[in-house]
């Protein structure tokens, strides 16, 4: 049996400030620690074929974000900001005592790389090694959807509206995310037909349907009021952003400039890459995070 089947992963929980319940897992082994941040609406479907090689090399820790995957909804619909998003991760990073005898690496996906870049800016004391931030932004999530901002001028109504639909609206929401037809439409869309797999998409549209529209939509909201572009000079971690050259959630001017505003930096622009440049094009961003890992690692 090869050692990758014999990984095993421990189901742990934690409680938020607020007391929403927590889940996280810990996988793997080795003298890193990583952590791994979702974008809105996924529960790590993006890391399937990532986190393999993290749990080779490393103890790989992965947060469902509140009212996301196995994590309870937050009692409150409207605590799902940067602030409490960021204060999730000092409980496990607390229970846990990460980033005090060994190095961390972070590394976020779409909305992820904001709250990774966030929890660095405000957590300069933790051991990180490097981060590696993929098809996101660090700032205004909606304001830049596919060149555009209207979908930020029209998120207040939106979120109303799907808190005034309670349960009626979830029934809604879970069966049209479900549908076949829908697979079809993600792949026309924001993911590549010829290099995402058929269960990847249903992995992450199971996922959406069974969430709150009212919390993906506030989530999404807030996230979008959120900016840490005047702080990220201060970030001198070795950093690795990734994007897609067809990403229309993320366009990849803005991994561009990211790359020019953070310190220590490099840019892989992935051909023809999308949204989920990493489970379309997995051996080029595999092969491409490792290097970076390799080449910037120490253990104190």
């Amino acid at each position: 049996m090869q050692r990758a089947q014999q990984i095993k992963q421990q189901d742990l929980w934690v409680t938020a400030q607020d007391l929403t319940k927590l889940y996280y897992s810990r996988s793997g082994e080795g003298p890193v620690d990583y952590l791994l941040f979702d974008g809105i609406g996924c529960d790590g479907f993006v890391w399937a074929y990532l986190k393999p090689y993290l749990e080779e090399t490393g103890r790989v820790f992965h947060l469902h974000m509140r009212g996301h995957g196995l994590s309870d909804e937050p009692s409150d619909p409207d605590r799902v900001g940067i602030d409490d998003l960021i204060s999730d991760w000092d409980q496990v990073i607390r229970v846990e005592r990460l980033g005090v005898e060994r190095p961390l690496v972070a590394l976020g996906h779409s909305m992820g790389v904001q709250v990774a870049l966030e929890l660095r800016i405000r957590r300069p004391d933790l051991c990180w090694q490097s981060l590696v931030l993929m098809c996101g932004t660090f700032e205004h999530t909606a304001g830049n959807l596919y060149n555009t901002s209207m979908l930020e001028r029209t998120l207040p109504l939106l979120e109303k509206a799907a808190k005034a639909g309670g349960d009626r609206l979830q029934r809604v929401w879970s069966r049209l995310v479900r549908l076949p037809l829908t697979v079809h439409i993600a792949r026309a869309t924001e993911m590549s037909a010829e290099l995402t797999r058929k269960r990847d998409i249903e992995n992450y549209l199971n996922h959406l349907g069974r969430m709150s529209p009212a919390v993906f939509l506030s989530m999404l909201k807030k996230m979008s009021e959120h900016s840490c572009r005047t702080t990220l000079a201060d970030i001198n971690t070795p950093t690795l952003v990734i994007a897609g050259e067809l990403d229309h959630f993320t366009p990849p001017q803005l991994s561009v400039e990211l790359d020019h505003l953070l310190p220590q930096s490099e840019l892989l622009m992935i051909a023809e890459g999308t949204h989920s440049a990493p489970i379309e094009s997995t051996i080029i961003v595999n092969q491409r995070v490792r290097r970076f890992l390799s080449a910037h690692f120490f253990c104190s």
